[in-house]
């Protein structure tokens, strides 16, 4: 596990760790990386993972849209985010994107179709934030999430 993250709590060090480690195999298009991170992220709670990677989506899309989101700017994000990806990982679906889209902004329905595996997900997660993050540090944007969780989770 990486030390960066020792000052989280002990549940939520192995999912930035592997997020981590996604996004960087995503940013420099290395598939083995990416297959092993992936391959830790849906090893662990699916809803924890969910949370963290979720909310760091949310953020990321606030962050890089100051004015607000309307489907326009959804759409664009979508195709961008699918169209950088195709280029080496041919399996991605624009359908788990716009779920993982539509899960940060908490606008999914509950009793929906089936969600993908949790592999699926992973590496659909990792490809958007590396897309939505662009050249900037990983960490400091999980631990903004982190952050975002714990105030939510201190107010409810």
């Amino acid at each position: 596990m990486d030390q960066t993250w020792r000052h989280l709590p002990a549940p939520a060090r192995p999912v930035a760790a592997a997020t981590t480690a996604a996004v960087i195999a995503a940013r420099g298009r290395d598939r083995e990386a990416l297959d092993d991170a992936v391959g830790d992220l849906a090893g662990l709670d699916p809803a924890r993972t969910g949370l963290i990677l979720g909310t760091t989506v949310r953020l990321l899309l606030e962050q890089t849209h100051p004015d607000g989101l309307d489907a326009e700017s959804v759409r664009g994000v979508l195709e961008r985010s699918v169209r950088s990806a195709l280029d080496w990982q041919s399996e991605v679906d624009p359908h788990v994107v716009l779920l993982l889209l539509a899960g940060a902004l908490g606008v999914t329905e509950e009793d929906a179709e089936a969600p993908p595996r949790p592999e699926i997900l992973a590496r659909h997660a990792a490809l958007l934030i590396a897309d939505l993050a662009g050249p900037h540090p990983i960490e400091p944007l999980l631990t903004a999430a982190l952050d975002e969780i714990a105030r939510v989770q201190l107010n409810d």
